[in-house]
């Protein structure tokens, strides 16, 4: 071999070393990548559900819903309701913050359909602003307030299924800004028996709709322009400008839930629950619930039901750490108290009015326990 050649073949293998080692190292690189989408979608209060019942049940009520909450947890559920339905429900959340749902129900066509209407709110009040500059505030306050109205039509297409769609207008106002867009609810019901008992079946898709993209006053700036290459910056005043926000999805969630009467005789009923969620913003999580109804105890009226359930929330099995003001001693195994939730129910039933009253506890891990309190007018 010449000392030419030499050099040329020393030339190529001295390139295609640092190649050889790139498709080394991508051979033997972990191909096990976690792509789920935390932190990427906005407007989460759409997941915080609706009525003290349905959070008692760890919210996978989907199959099993045939009142007025079914106008949020799945519409196809909603024309299963024998009659007109309205609640008002609260629900205090953490760091002092509310979320609060009304929803009305109206069968319509003897039964074989329903409409309704419902509205959600979260937010809080006159927090303080703090700064860079102003670490102990600078005496001004700010607000949160998000809201969502929907509008539902539900059908039986037989005696054993029904489906129905919501449509709903969203808004997010945050201090100075504020964003807007449309979202749609699909929800299906497939209702038999097993022997003598009811089973029940739920596909559900909740918050597919449009990006919330930030505009407002907030967003609002003053720039100097550049001075041409070369020239010396001279005192200017500030050019008005805004600053663009990107745009957010909403958390689309899908939903199947199953509900089974384990036992029911007269006036007892004991059924049990359980769904399968995949939110696109973390990953999947389940869980499963029990409710025991009494229905007019010795003719008086009077309807009590219990109802607890457990969720797997995956979130809640990461250590935060302390910088956030959490406890790091936490426990990060996948079964714990978070994800437990408890409630009851107290109706009042006379002719064709019904009264009812429902509260649930949930513990949210980190984030502490909550309750919520519904109140309901059937006519």
């Amino acid at each position: 071999m010449t000392k030419l050649n030499s050099r040329v073949l020393g030339t190529l293998l001295a390139l295609a070393a640092p190649a050889a080692g790139s498709l080394a190292a991508q051979t033997t690189a972990p191909t096990n990548v976690d792509n789920t989408g935390y932190g990427t979608t906005t407007a989460e209060f759409l997941l915080l559900g609706a009525g003290a019942r349905g959070a008692a049940l760890g919210n996978g009520f989907a199959a099993l819903a045939n009142d007025v909450t079914a106008l949020y947890y799945n519409p196809g559920g909603l024309a299963l309701l024998a009659r007109p339905q309205a609640m008002v429900s609260t629900y205090n959340y953490v760091a002092d913050t509310k979320y609060s749902w009304l929803g009305l129900a109206l069968p319509l066509s003897g039964g074989t359909r329903a409409i309704g209407v419902q509205m959600g709110n979260f937010g809080f009040s006159n927090q303080p602003v703090y700064t860079l500059d102003n670490p102990d505030g600078d005496g001004t306050t700010y607000s949160v307030s998000e809201t969502f109205v929907g509008a539902t039509l539900s059908q039986n297409f037989s005696d054993r299924f029904s489906a129905g769609l919501s449509l709903k207008f969203v808004t997010d106002q945050l201090g100075e800004t504020s964003a807007s867009g449309v979202a749609l609810d699909f929800g299906t019901n497939f209702h038999a028996m097993i022997g003598d008992r009811p089973i029940r079946a739920a596909f559900v898709i909740q918050n597919l709709g449009s990006n919330l993209e930030a505009s407002g006053a907030a967003l609002q700036t003053l720039v100097n322009r550049e001075p041409p290459l070369g020239t010396v910056q001279i005192p200017q005043d500030g050019q008005p400008a805004r600053l663009r926000a990107s745009p957010w999805t909403l958390p689309v969630l899908f939903r199947v839930g199953l509900a089974y009467d384990l036992y029911a005789a007269g006036s007892n009923r004991l059924s049990l629950l359980g769904e399968f969620n995949q939110p696109v913003n973390t990953k999947p999580g389940g869980g499963m619930g029990l409710e025991y109804a009494l229905t007019n105890l010795g003719n008086s009226g009077f309807s009590l039901a219990a109802r607890g359930s457990y969720t797997l929330i995956p979130d809640n099995t990461i250590d935060p750490g302390a910088g956030a003001g959490f406890t790091t001693s936490q426990s990060t195994s996948t079964f714990s108290a978070d994800g437990l939730a408890l409630g009851g129910g107290l109706n009042y039933t006379r002719g064709n009015l019904s009264l009812g009253f429902d509260y649930a506890y949930r513990n949210m891990g980190p984030l502490g326990n909550t309750n919520f309190l519904s109140f309901s007018l059937g006519w």
